[in-house]
């Protein structure tokens, strides 16, 4: 068995997918890089093929039909051997100096193996100077394992994302996660669904992930979000409809997850805000009155929070507030 399966979701990446496979190539031998091509139709296939001829045994190259991300993300997890599993998206990479590092924790588990183990990212935004990192220091215990117990405060911007996560494989399996085909988002899915599983964490203090933005065409550009905004919106309804965050019985991650929550519902809402059209308008009300008709009590926690309040407004001064807030953590943050 393989220590870590990187799972490397691919469509037309051809023009950078060379450097995420690059990046992931020093793990060596106990690494496996998982090379999905969901069905591309530029040179994606045959650089996989490539990689996967001159590094057997590390290497492998899986082509399937055009399913979408979540879907080259399920295939990954199909495919994978290692005990523990990982996705780096075609346009990121993993860090020379912090790769290592993380190997050595994982190996450290393999005789009781740690659920999640969580690191940093750095949002590698294109033409900033400033590549804001997102941490865990204040969050999460350092070097040791710990459960949900030992948590404390996340503040807004530091929750846990694809790019900072490493689960354990086989609980990604148990706990039954499956991700809509031909959906973009379901990073935040992936993500959020397993977390109830997840007992033992370690919080490594190393930026390891590089997520970069810059491309036009990136899903979390903010124009090609509100293009999509009702795939958004679908992955929002699904974190909402999968947990039951009254069955949660930690409090410190029910609190965790119901904050992460309270961020997506923001999004979803304040991108329907800035289009500003009776049908966008409309659908922000039906996600609320899908959560008020789901889940009662978490309508009422997210709708009287300060977010809540802000995008929910119905005047025009309100929802300029609501637009201010969201510019302002994009600078703060580095996101989008």
């Amino acid at each position: 068995m393989k220590l870590l399966s990187v799972a490397v979701p691919c469509y037309n990446s051809q023009d950078y997918m060379r450097h995420a496979v690059e990046s992931l190539l020093s793990g060596g031998d106990e690494v496996e890089i998982l090379i999905v091509d969901d069905g591309s139709t530029d040179a994606t296939g045959q650089i996989a093929d490539d990689y996967a001829r001159r590094y057997p045994g590390i290497v492998r190259a899986v082509h399937k039909e055009n399913g979408g991300h979540g879907d080259a993300v399920m295939t990954g997890l199909a495919n994978a051997t290692g005990l523990y599993f990982k996705v780096v998206d075609s346009d990121d990479w993993v860090d020379a100096q912090a790769y290592p590092r993380v190997l050595e924790v994982l190996r450290g588990f393999t005789g009781a193996p740690i659920d999640m183990l969580v690191s940093n990212y750095i949002y590698d935004k294109a033409g900033t100077a400033h590549h804001h990192i997102t941490s865990y220091v204040h969050a999460l215990p350092q070097d040791r394992v710990f459960g949900w117990e030992a948590a404390r405060r996340f503040h807004k911007g530091q929750y846990i994302l694809m790019h900072s996560v490493i689960y354990r494989a086989q609980l990604l399996r148990d706990c039954g996660l499956t991700l809509p085909k031909h959906t973009f988002y379901v990073d935040d899915l992936y993500v959020y669904e397993p977390l109830r599983h997840v007992k033992r964490l370690y919080y490594l203090n190393a930026d390891f992930y590089h997520y970069y933005i810059g491309r036009d065409d990136q899903s979390v550009q903010e124009q090609v979000l509100m293009r999509r905004i009702d795939q958004y919106l679908l992955v929002n309804r699904l974190m909402v409809s999968r947990v039951d965050l009254n069955t949660v019985g930690d409090v410190h991650l029910r609190r965790y997850m119901i904050g992460f929550l309270e961020i997506i519902t923001a999004v979803s809402s304040v991108m329907l805000l800035m289009d500003g059209s009776k049908a966008a308008l409309e659908k922000r009300d039906a996600l609320w009155a899908f959560i008020r008709e789901r889940d009662p009590a978490l309508y009422r926690r997210l709708r009287r929070g300060v977010l809540g309040r802000l995008v929910l407004a119905r005047t025009r001064p309100g929802r300029a507030a609501a637009t201010l807030v969201y510019r302002v953590s994009q600078k703060i943050y580095g996101f989008n």
